[in-house]
């Protein structure tokens, strides 16, 4: 077995166009993903909104996407920027950023975002930061790890069945990932 940065690796992966599911530890509580089980992609790539309404969560297409950013960037991209952990509040993204998130960039110009301390949730946060390494661009797609009309999985069986089903490219769980 290989051991990879893993951090440095799924980044790697998101840049190229993949779409990773992300399963860290505990499962979330409430409606939304924050980090813990998560479909991410590259925000900034035409297409790839309309990509996983289509092959991953089999939904209407002007449904959007959440763009998950570091707390420390987030007056970067948006107007009026407050710390917002748990995608409570749409904001206006910043026209000069707006080419940058076209994959969580409403038609409205705004974003539900969720802003990602390293203090609040490690691992996902270590994962967006590697992905601003690589990319200049501190912000993932995130969206829940679910499909119309089904809960956020929270079991092995789930986790495997929406994987093996959908157009998830990438499995990551905890430190394992598997792919397609």
């Amino acid at each position: 077995m290989e051991y990879i940065n893993l951090y440095s690796h799924i980044a790697s992966e998101l840049n190229a166009g993949k779409i990773v599911a992300w399963v860290q530890g505990r499962a979330e509580f409430g409606p939304r993903a924050l980090g813990n089980r998560s479909i991410l992609a590259h925000p900034g790539l035409d297409g790839m909104k309309d990509k996983i309404n289509s092959s991953v969560k089999f939904r209407e297409e002007f449904r959007p996407f959440a763009p998950a950013i570091l707390e420390e960037c987030a007056s970067e991209y948006f107007e009026y920027y407050h710390p917002t952990p748990y995608m409570e509040r749409v904001l206006p993204i910043k026209e000069e950023k707006r080419k940058f998130l076209i994959a969580v960039n409403n038609v409205d110009n705004t974003g539900r975002l969720q802003t990602v301390a390293r203090k609040d949730n490690e691992h996902f946060y270590n994962l967006i930061n590697e992905f601003h390494k690589l990319t200049n661009t501190p912000v993932l797609l995130n969206t829940s790890f679910n499909v119309m009309g089904k809960p956020i999985v929270n079991s092995v069986t789930d986790i495997a069945a929406v994987f093996a089903t959908s157009g998830i490219d990438v499995l990551v769980i905890n430190e394992y990932v598997i792919t397609k």
